[in-house]
């Protein structure tokens, strides 16, 4: 704070600032730490200028403005007063280090980033950036891009401060896993180069192509910042977190002297003084914290007094600089469980004077040598130097013109007083002279407090040398050792040392952080005359000693049994040793002169000031003084650090990096360092870590579930007696506040557990979850001992996963709108909405599964409760628009088939309450659909069979195409249902197989009769050509015949059987067809042999037609008798077996026919010659016969008729009697046949 002799426009800044960072002060500290205001001098002139009557509502505005500007200032000054002991902490710590095994926090985004993230994975997607990626991978971003960086969740996580870009990374990661293992293999190419490669083209993406140099440099140098801090850092940091300004710490580091570590040691050695006191003042009044039992009372000093004992320990076992390695540090060897008032005892070990020896270091510097006169200008001269007691050392050569060096000499010794010697020489010139003349020498006697610029010394010469005026240039420079305080020349008198008054030269020697002696040497030793520690000793400005001849200004030291009496020759020599000293006893008591108390102070009383006098005057000043002075054991710490930790916890989770909750290395070294020095209770401190989390936590903030059962359970076993810093002693206030955060900690954790698909969105934090279920079951123990039964932590985890179903499934339908859609939209509009609403559950359900499944690991049967209680909340809506569905509409079988998909692969859901539900609301509507679909198959049948024209399509007719496509669809249907349920998905499969056979038997049998209906209208004569209707019918069946493998069988292999079995049905239908086809074929070959019986032996015809021939030949060239019948026969023969080869399907049909038709054909010559045994066949009807037979038999070999069937007996018995007739032809007449034989010739006609 700035008092009202500050400039204004400084308290303007400053007031602007406090009103811009307005803090809380934490109650319960010291009425002298919040001094009022100073009064403002405008005041009175802004009061002068109001009205003389001002109205209520003036005045309290007035007031309410009053008191917010005090409250500001006290706030402000309590911000200033903390600042004071941070900055004392940091300054000089001795309890704890920077921690480096934290784990490092990653940089958090922002909205800012996650807007251009989208917009980087939009373009790339739109094709607008140079990134070469595969189709594959591209779904692969474009179902992230949709299903995570678009999610309402996601973008709550960020702006909550939980979302690192590594985060983002990690959930891509984890899809596109899924999506390369579900790949096919692929030669010389492994998932994980894949992997690889579609995660360097994400990271691509991520960066953009103008940040792709920049931002890696930036990550090395954040990743440093959050490690180690140096104490500029740290001292900034705080500036921050407590609104100090610049200037206001400059006034407390130089006033508090915080670049002193000398100044810092002794302050904590009065800070723990005072806390002895305290604690002694505590103990004699019995003015106890309230505990829970009152054996504790005591205990309670014992931990006061270890702790202050640990304390020291920890300040001793500091190391202090020595001036040389031999050095040995010294430590108090004092028993952390003794008494606190046994410091400084006479029991205690004393030092011996060599625990005192110092080393120092000088470096001796000639520079030139002034008014050398005896010597010749050519000569050679030289210097040498040495500290007495050690090595001496030489100059170069120079002429005795110019006796100029600039040589330096460095020296070790262990003398607080040492002698010096500089001498010059001259090389001699004489034969026999053995050593060099000197021309002078000078002593020095320096100590560390000479002066460390070159000066001239007159030297010492021989006698009769004409150098009367000799002088050297020189610098001597001696090192003042770290742990050397201060020196110099003191006159002192004691009762134990230092008996008489006299003046000596003395050095404060620190020998270890609370061990300090005042040692007076001689010159030329190492080892002090006479020593005294200072320990015990009150050091105070006193007035002139008359009786003491020799010293003008006196201070003391003074302790029971002891007064050592010490003066210096002037004021400022003694100010720097009341300092030295006061510093070095630790005592509380400050030191002032006279005349700066009464300047001070000019109405008298004491005055406890710990400013030098270099600073008081600037620090009075600005009004630091009051901070500065301020005694540490007279506040409230406890209040002072739930303010400090609340304000740093503020700032840390907003700045840069998401660390939920955790502070940063350089946070926690302060405030440790500040819980130890100030005696700040662990339990204290994190029972106000938790409050503060969970504060947070419930605002929005995500907070790290570990961190908050680490607090938590250093509170409980505090709480519960198992000393988890080794304090015993637990308040009422401390077990009432550690009930009061469970229950609000149990609250929240409840809640959060209820809200898990918004706390932890896609699993992010990693693992957070899982360790909110840890925490939570930690909470619900009644004590730290007895494990809580799985039961009980089962029961509170169902009950916050029955209200996640329902806020899940409320977000949900806001989400999709579902609620002013099903109001008024019409049914196909809500059947669309409801089924658009099952994609979303199931892929709510599916992220449930994916991302959380893992943290219910211990209880998977209630995260499948928690689904079907989800399910049916989407029931009702569900069933709500079933409802509205007109009768006999079919379009909500998809929503079947889509839940169906979704729930009959899950362990936990099929067949559960709402699989059951949904099956019972389709069975009816399953079974009406077939039953219609099986009337109206059987009526398009009858239809169809009705008005068909037997056209080929396909693979057989219209009618049949139809029927079996609708069978087939219809089956699929079915099966595409997946009924879960055995039984009835049984029973719709045996339906279904059975009125397919009956549709096919039906159809067979219609065309079966089509087939001779049609046969019966073609004629008997050799214009006869087989219908392309004909063979329809027969591809129908053969079409049948297939589709029945497919259709009328069970899975089991069994074909169904109804009426008939319908793959006999077929075959049977088939035979009958090909026999009725082959007979109509064989009537004409019967119609052609009818033909040839008019030529039989005997008959009118056969003689009217053999007189008519031989007549006519005479005259004309008759034609061979016989070959147009059987040219006209063969030619129907061939034709109608193309037309059966070209048109009918089955290549095992045609085959059966052909053999029959062959059979049949050689049957009816074979009967037609066995009726004709008796008589010899006219020459036309041996001619016409042995064609007929021969083209007959190639033919069908040609078609594929097997031998076996074409060398048949019949055919044997044929070609015998041809054969034999053909024989007595030729013998009766040589000419009849015309070439027409039974044997194979090649040279045969066509």
């Amino acid at each position: 704070m700035l008092d009202p002799s500050s400039s204004e426009e400084e308290s303007d800044e400053l007031l602007e600032e406090e009103r811009r960072d307005v803090l809380v002060a934490a109650g319960g500290g010291s009425p002298r730490s919040l001094p009022p205001p100073p009064r403002d001098p405008r005041g009175r002139e802004a009061g002068a200028a109001r009205a003389a009557s001002p109205s209520p509502s003036v005045l309290s505005e007035g007031r309410e403005e009053q008191e917010r500007l005090q409250r500001e200032e006290r706030e402000k000054r309590l911000r200033l007063q903390l600042y004071v002991f941070i900055a004392r902490c940091i300054a000089h710590p001795f309890n704890a280090k920077q921690p480096t095994d934290m784990a490092r926090r990653q940089q958090k985004l922002n909205k800012q980033q996650l807007q251009i993230l989208k917009e980087r994975f939009q373009a790339f997607l739109n094709g607008e950036t140079q990134i070469v990626a595969d189709e594959a991978f591209c779904n692969a971003v474009r179902s992230y891009y949709e299903v995570f960086l678009k999610s309402d969740r996601v973008a709550r996580m960020v702006h909550s401060g939980g979302c690192s870009a590594n985060d983002f990374r990690d959930v891509f990661k984890k899809n596109i896993e899924k999506r390369v293992r579900s790949l096919p293999e692929i030669d010389g190419l492994s998932k994980e180069t894949v992997l690889s490669s579609w995660l360097a083209k994400y990271d691509a993406i991520y960066r953009g192509e103008e940040d792709f140099c920049k931002q890696p440099n930036r990550m090395a140098l954040s990743a440093v910042s959050e490690l180690i801090l140096s104490k500029e850092q740290l001292y900034e940091m705080f500036q921050q977190i407590l609104g100090i300004k610049k200037l206001e710490h400059q006034l407390i580091y130089n006033a508090c002297q915080l670049d002193n570590g000398d100044e810092q040691a002794a302050q904590i050695r009065r800070e723990l003084d005072g806390r002895l006191q305290l604690a002694e003042q505590m103990a004699r009044e019995r003015k106890f914290p309230k505990f829970i039992t009152r054996e504790m009372e005591n205990m309670y000093i014992e931990e006061l007094r270890s702790s202050v004992n640990l304390l020291m320990a920890n300040l001793e076992s500091l190391p202090v600089s020595k001036g040389g390695p031999e050095f040995k540090l010294q430590k108090l060897k004092r028993s952390q469980n003794s008494a606190f008032l046994d410091i400084g005892d006479e029991n205690e070990v004393q030092l011996s004077k060599s625990d005192v020896v110092l080393s120092f270091t000088l470096e001796i510097v000639i520079m030139e040598v002034q008014g050398l006169k005896s010597v010749a200008p050519n000569r050679i001269v030289y210097c040498t130097m040495e500290v007495e007691g050690g090595e001496k050392l030489q100059t170069d050569q120079a002429e005795a013109s110019r006796p100029q060096w600039g040589t330096q000499g460095d020296f070790t010794t262990t003398h607080p007083r040492p002698v010096v010697k500089v001498k010059l020489f001259t090389e001699s010139t004489g034969v026999l002279a053995l050593e060099d003349k000197e021309l002078g020498r000078v002593v020095l006697y320096p100590t560390s407090n000479s002066p460390k610029s070159p000066d001239l010394h007159k030297m010492i010469v021989p006698k009769n040398s004409q150098d009367s005026d000799l002088k050297i240039k020189l610098a001597v420079r001696m090192d003042k050792p770290p742990h050397m305080k201060h020196c110099g020349y003191l006159y002192a008198l004691g009762q134990k040392v230092w008996k008489r008054w006299k003046k000596r030269y003395f050095v404060l020697v620190q020998v270890s952080q609370y061990t300090f002696a005042m040692c007076s040497y001689r010159e030329k030793k190492s080892e002090p005359q006479e020593l005294m520690q200072l320990e015990g000793y009150t050091v105070d400005y006193t007035a002139p000693h008359t009786g003491l001849q020799g010293g003008r200004m006196f201070f003391n030291a003074v302790k029971e049994g002891d007064t050592v009496i010490f003066a210096s020759d002037d004021e400022q020599d003694r100010i720097l040793w009341v300092q030295a000293m006061y510093r070095a006893t630790g005592q509380s008591y400050k030191p002032v002169l006279a005349s700066q108390a009464q300047k001070m102070n000019p109405k008298g009383g004491n005055v406890n000031t710990d400013t030098s006098p270099l600073y008081t005057d600037r620090g009075q000043k600005h009004g630091m003084d009051e901070f500065i002075s301020a005694n540490p054991c007279k506040f409230d710490h406890a209040s002072l650090f739930r303010l400090l930790q609340r304000q740093t916890l503020d700032h840390r989770l907003n700045d840069s990096y998401s660390c939920l909750g955790w502070f940063s290395p350089g946070q926690v070294f302060v405030l440790d360092e500040y819980c130890a020095r100030y005696g700040v209770r662990g339990c204290h401190r994190h029972l106000c870590y938790l409050s503060e989390l969970i504060e947070h936590s419930e605002n929005g903030s995500v907070i790290d579930p570990t961190l908050l059962h680490y607090s938590f359970a250093f509170c409980a076993s505090h709480v519960h007696g198992n000393r988890p810093d080794g304090i015993g002693t637990v308040s009422i206030e401390e077990k009432e506040r550690f009930e009061e955060i469970k229950d609000r900690l149990s609250s929240l954790l409840e809640n959060q557990i209820s809200h898990f698909r918004y706390c932890f969105p896609f699993g992010r934090p990693e693992g957070a979850l899982k360790a909110t279920l840890s925490l939570l079951e930690r909470v619900l123990m009644k004590d730290i001992a007895t494990p809580i039964p799985a039961e009980e932590v089962k029961k509170v985890v169902r009950k916050c996963l029955e209200k996640a179903a329902l806020i899940n499934y409320t977000r949900l339908t806001e989400y999709a709108k579902i609620e002013e859609t099903m109001n008024q939209a019409t049914p196909a509009r809500k059947l669309e909405e409801v089924l658009h609403l099952a994609e979303l559950c199931i892929e709510v359900l599916q992220q449930n599964e994916e991302h959380h499944s893992e943290a219910f690991a211990w209880w998977p049967e209630l995260l499948a409760e928690h689904a079907e209680k989800f399910l049916s909340l989407y029931s009702v809506d569900m069933d709500s628009a079933l409802e509205a569905q007109p009768q006999d509409s079919w379009d909500s079988f998809p929503l079947f088939q889509l839940l169906n998909n979704a729930l009959r692969n899950d362990t936990f859901l099929c067949n559960g309450k709402f699989h059951k539900h949904l099956q019972e609301i389709f069975v009816p509507m399953v079974i009406r659909y077939i039953d219609l679909m099986e009337s109206s198959i059987a009526q398009s049948i009858h239809r169809g069979l009705e008005q068909e024209s037997w056209q080929p399509v396909n693979n057989g007719s219209a009618t049949s195409e139809d029927l079996f496509w609708k069978l087939d669809a219809l089956q699929m249907f079915v099966f595409d249902l997946h009924w879960p349920e055995t039984e009835f998905a049984h029973h719709l499969e045996q339906r279904l197989k059975l009125m397919a056979t009956d549709m096919i038997e039906a159809c067979v049998k219609r065309t079966r009769i089509a087939f001779e209906l049609k046969l019966q209208k073609t004629n008997k004569s050799t214009d006869l050509r087989i219908p392309s209707s004909l063979c329809t019918m027969f591809n129908v069946l053969v079409d049948a015949k297939k589709q029945t493998a497919k259709l009328c069988i069970l899975d089991g292999g069994q074909e169904q059987q109804y009426h008939s079995k319908i793959d006999d049905l077929i075959d049977e239908t088939v035979k009958e067809i090909i026999s009725l086809l082959v007979s109509k074929v064989v009537s004409v070959l019967e119609g052609v042999l009818s033909k040839l019986s008019r030529y039989d032996e005997g008959t009118f015809f056969s003689s009217l037609v053999s007189f008519t021939v031989k007549a006519a030949a005479k005259y004309v060239d008759v034609p061979k008798p016989g070959m147009d019948l059987a040219d006209t026969y063969i030619m129907f023969v061939r034709q109608n077996q193309d037309i059966l080869r070209e048109k009918v399907n089955e290549e095992m049909y045609i085959e059966k026919l052909f053999d029959q038709w062959y059979s049949n054909s050689m049957k009816v010559i074979c009967m037609w010659l066995a009726d004709r045994l008796d008589l010899q066949l006219h020459i036309y009807q041996l001619k016409t016969l042995i064609k007929i037979v021969k083209k007959t038999y190639r033919d069908f070999r040609l078609q594929g008729v097997l031998e076996g069937t074409l060398n048949s007996k019949t055919y044997d018995t044929v070609h015998s009697r041809l054969t034999v007739e053909e024989a007595t032809v030729t013998v009766t007449d040589a000419g009849g046949l015309q070439g027409i034989t039974m044997k194979d010739s090649d040279e045969e006609e066509g």
